[in-house]
C-alpha cells in the first residue's frame, strides 16, 4: 500500500509565535511522524514577496521558520523539508500551468475579489486599482506547488479552501487537454485543531498584535503573559475558566487531568498573578529544550542551510522526473 503524500506550505514574512506552534508546528510534526504519511514541507519564500516588500523580513524569517521547525522536532530524513525557491521546476511548472488556466477563474479567487470590493467602496474608479500579478495569480503559483509533487492532501485552513479547489480545477483542466499526469488534490481540514487564543482573547495573531513570541527566553515570558487580560476578583474570590484567555492557553499545554485540576484552583480563589505564573511555567517547560535547539541552529544559518539544500536535492530529482513529462506532454521537447 502506497503512502499517503501530505504537502504544508509555510509562508516567510514573519517570525513564529505561540498560535503558530499550537496551530499548526506541533500537530504537523507529530503528523509526520505517522509510517503512513510521505511529508512535504515547504518554505513558501516566493509566495512571501507578494505581500512581504521588506527583503530583511524575508530573509530574517526564511531562517526563523526554518529554524523553528527543524527545533520543534521535524525530522528532515523523513520529511522533504526545502525552500521553494531552491526548487526552479515549480516556477516552470507554474508558468505552463498559468497558460491553462482561465482568468475568469482568478477572477473569482477570494483575495483578488476583495481587493477589487475595497477599491469600489474606496471609490476607485479603477476596480483594478494597487492589484499586483501575484496578488492576482497567487492560487496558480500554490496549485504549481501542490501539483509538483502530486500531492493527495494538503492541509489548511478553511480561507485556503477555494486555492485547493482551484488546484484540483487546473489539474483536471491539464489532465484533460495533454495527459493524466496530475494527481487531483484533497483538502484536509483538521476540526480539532487548536486555535490559540491571543493575550486579549481574540485569535493569537501578529495583526491583532496580541501574540506571546515563541523563542524569548523565561524571564521575557513570563512578562509576555503578565499582559494577558484578567478581571478584577481578588485572590481567594473564585474565578470560571471563561473569565480570562488564560485558561484556553493553558489547556493548550496540559493534559486533560492538569487542566481539571487548574480549573478546581481557580474556582477556590487561584489568584490571577499566581496563575499567570502556573501558565508562564508550563510554556517555559514544554519549549526548553526546543529553544535550545533553536538558538543552536541560529547562531548556525550554514547547518540550516545544509539541511534545505539536502531537502532540496530529494526534492528536485522527483520535480525534475514530472516535469519532464509535463514537457513533453505540451510539446516542449528535444528534436531528434
Amino acid at each position: 500500500m502506497s503512502k499517503k503524500r501530505v504537502l504544508t506550505g509555510v509562508t516567510t514574512t514573519g517570525i513564529p509565535h505561540l498560535g503558530n506552534y499550537v496551530g499548526a508546528i506541533r500537530p504537523a510534526v507529530r503528523e509526520a511522524q505517522n509510517p503512513d504519511t510521505e511529508s512535504f514541507l515547504f518554505l513558501a519564500d516566493y509566495h512571501g514577496i507578494i505581500k512581504c516588500h521588506d527583503p530583511e523580513m524575508i530573509h530574517q524569517s526564511t531562517q526563523a521558520v526554518a529554524a523553528t521547525w527543524l527545533a520543534c522536532g521535524l525530522d528532515p530524513e523523513r520529511t522533504t523539508f526545502y525552500r521553494q525557491s531552491d526548487i526552479p521546476e515549480v516556477m516552470e511548472l507554474n508558468w505552463i500551468l498559468t497558460c491553462i488556466t482561465a482568468k475568469g477563474l482568478m477572477n473569482r479567487a477570494h483575495a483578488y475579489k476583495a481587493a477589487v470590493q475595497a477599491n469600489a467602496e474606496n471609490g476607485q474608479e479603477d476596480p483594478d486599482f494597487g492589484v499586483e500579478m501575484g496578488l492576482f495569480s497567487y492560487p496558480i503559483l500554490m496549485t504549481a506547488d501542490i501539483l509538483m509533487f502530486n500531492a493527495n492532501e494538503v492541509p489548511v485552513g478553511r480561507d485556503q479552501i477555494q486555492h485547493v479547489e482551484m488546484a484540483r480545477d487546473i489539474a483536471g483542466r491539464f489532465n484533460h487537454r495533454f495527459q493524466e499526469l496530475f494527481t487531483l488534490p484533497e483538502v484536509k481540514i483538521d476540526e480539532n485543531v487548536e486555535l490559540l487564543v491571543g493575550l486579549d482573547g481574540r485569535k493569537m495573531s501578529k495583526s491583532y498584535g496580541n501574540t506571546i513570541p515563541l523563542w524569548e527566553n523565561d524571564k521575557k515570558t513570563q512578562k509576555s503573559v503578565n499582559k494577558i487580560i484578567t478581571n478584577m476578583k481578588e485572590p481567594g474570590e473564585p474565578k470560571q475558566p471563561d473569565e480570562s484567555p488564560l485558561f484556553e492557553i493553558y489547556k493548550a499545554f496540559s493534559t486533560p487531568s492538569v487542566t481539571a485540576e487548574f480549573t478546581q484552583m481557580l474556582a477556590e480563589g487561584l489568584a490571577w498573578g499566581e496563575a499567570k505564573k502556573l501558565l508562564a511555567a508550563k510554556i517555559n517547560a514544554e519549549l526548553a529544550e526546543p529553544r535550545e535547539r533553536y538558538n543552536e541552529l541560529t547562531s548556525n544559518p550554514s547547518q540550516i542551510e545544509d539541511i534545505l539544500q539536502a531537502g532540496a536535492a530529494k526534492a528536485r530529482k522527483e520535480a525534475r522526473e514530472l516535469l519532464n513529462k509535463v514537457r513533453d506532454a505540451v510539446g516542449i521537447r528535444p528534436l531528434k
